[in-house]
């Protein structure tokens, strides 16, 4: 979900790694589009939740489709976020190494926490502190396990877990349950790689999570409503989508025509389950778990597309695209954005024709605060970890050549 680089397309064998940074990178504005989407359904769904919450009957009166689409789409969010992080870290380490098979398990893992860390460490210390002042959206609660126990699940990735088990902990926490099924996965892709990189068999491997995924949120889930939607397995079948099609994108060179086939198609699938989701819940695409692996599938030939042609967005999509490539920091630190609007409106005691300001609102200063987040800190700490361990952008691969230079 959080490998910021993006990377440029190739074809036929990937290129033996270049320690100097000779490889031409380049970013896909389609793959960031992707990720401003999701963002931006992540933050109208959680607007939403306080708002129903609350019991603020906004939504009267307007298509209950549109209503679906607009801010029930969160977890289908995540789920887009799942397949293009497959795909980018797949594909930036086929650079990086020259195949799977050289993984660098040091290194990734070097990138990983230069990436992840840094800003996770802070936002975590952060919500120690508002736990502790005992300010009301940020305190644990002993159902949950307390402080302690958050804390330890946030650390070694199974917030999701925990709240399976005990409750769903306060809005900032919550979202960590992402975090908790990607980098799960990406803790064992590196060995993995390494056993499996030369042949067919990792492509087999990465197929069974594919085939998994649905079955997870279904019937592995036992009933039990939080494991359904954040379980392991249920969230990793995007990832290994997205990794498989970085594989074969390596690989295959796409023609353009059928480039666009893809992209058209992929389209489709995408806005089949985000524009149409009354209707695939009508068809129990929902229930049987098959709805987020459509998207993912969907997700991943639009991605597949984008990469073949390198499509550049319009100016229209600019913003979108500045989105998308904070989406992590976005991430991250927009439920303090959340709650902040939220208890401005309740406080103030705004009408229902405000609400749109405050979903306008929410997304502006999130926005904002991610680029600033990224520009003043997490981008800052990325590149001192690489060079305090003895690499800088060049050696450990960073894929936009303004970094490198900077």
């Amino acid at each position: 979900m959080y490998e910021r680089d993006t990377s440029a397309t190739f074809h036929g064998r990937a290129p033996e790694f270049s320690a100097q940074g000779s490889h031409s990178w380049a970013r896909l504005d389609g793959v960031d589009i992707l990720r401003g989407l999701a963002i931006f359904f992540v933050l109208m769904n959680h607007v939403n939740m306080r708002l129903f919450l609350a019991k603020i009957p906004y939504t009267q009166g307007l298509p209950s489709q549109l209503v679906s689409s607009l801010v029930w789409n969160g977890l289908y969010g995540v789920q887009m976020f799942f397949a293009v992080s497959g795909f980018l870290i797949t594909s930036t380490s086929i650079r990086r190494w020259g195949s799977l098979s050289r993984v660098s398990v040091r290194d990734f893992y070097a990138l990983r926490f230069a990436r992840i860390g840094p800003l996770l460490l802070l936002l975590l210390a952060v919500l120690c502190t508002l736990h502790a002042a005992g300010l009301k959206d940020f305190v644990i609660s002993e159902k949950t396990g307390g402080l302690g126990r958050a804390l330890i699940a946030a650390l070694t990735f199974h917030v999701n877990v925990l709240e399976a088990h005990r409750g769903y902990l306060p809005g900032n926490w919550d979202i960590l349950w992402s975090l908790s099924v990607e980098e799960m996965f990406y803790l064992f892709f590196p060995p993995v790689c390494w056993l499996l990189g030369r042949g067919k068999w990792l492509v087999a491997f990465l197929l069974t999570f594919a085939v998994i995924g649905p079955f997870a949120r279904t019937t592995l889930a036992h009933g039990n409503e939080v494991w359904q939607e954040y379980s392991y397995l249920g969230g990793m079948d995007a990832i290994a989508l997205g990794c498989l099609t970085a594989i074969a994108t390596s690989r295959i060179a796409i023609p353009r025509g059928a480039s666009r086939v893809l992209a058209g198609v992929g389209a489709v699938l995408v806005l089949f389950i985000l524009g149409l989701s009354n209707q695939t819940e009508a068809w129990g695409l929902g229930r049987s778990g098959v709805d987020r692996s459509i998207l993912a599938v969907g997700i991943c030939m639009v991605i597949a597309a984008a990469a073949r042609t390198r499509w550049r967005g319009p100016r229209v999509f600019l913003p979108l695209i500045a989105l998308g490539r904070r989406s992590y920091e976005v991430y991250l630190t927009h439920m303090f954005v959340v709650f902040t609007l939220f208890g401005l409106y309740k406080s103030v005691g705004l009408p229902l024709g405000a609400v749109p300001v405050l979903f306008i609102g929410v997304i502006l200063i999130s926005s904002l605060l991610g680029e600033l987040v990224a520009r003043f800190y997490s981008e800052p700490m990325n590149r001192l970890i690489r060079r305090r361990l003895g690499d800088g952008p060049e050696r450990l691969g960073s894929v936009i050549r303004t970094d490198a230079a900077a």
